[in-house]
């Protein structure tokens, strides 16, 4: 009985786990498509052929709470606050770092 408990316990916490992260997956997509477009249209000095491995450093330097607020953004739109968090992630030195990584020396801001 105990190990029949412990057995729905783990696959329970497994099917949470999975659910999470497939959560996590569709705020992060969602979340890219507004930092691409905020991207594309509100700072010029990122090149058309960069959109992408910028996209990829700023979601991947944000916080839970702003991929969240991306997320949101991609729904209702893209604001000045859209472009004030994009411009705050991109100033971070783990995100120049990132595009650095990727050959991308000019960061907008």
């Amino acid at each position: 009985m105990i190990r029949a408990t412990a057995l729905i316990a783990a696959l329970t916490l497994t099917a949470c786990a999975e659910t999470t992260q497939a959560v996590d997956n569709v705020a992060r997509r969602s979340a890219k498509a507004a930092v691409a477009e905020t991207l594309v249209t509100r700072f010029p000095a990122v090149p058309q052929q960069a959109v992408t491995p910028f996209t990829d450093c700023v979601i991947d330097n944000a916080s839970a709470r702003e991929i969240g607020e991306f997320a949101k953004d991609a729904v209702i739109g893209v604001s000045e606050t859209t472009v004030a968090l994009v411009r705050s992630v991109l100033e971070r030195q783990e995100t120049v770092q990132c595009l650095l990584a990727q050959g991308l020396r000019n960061v907008p801001t």
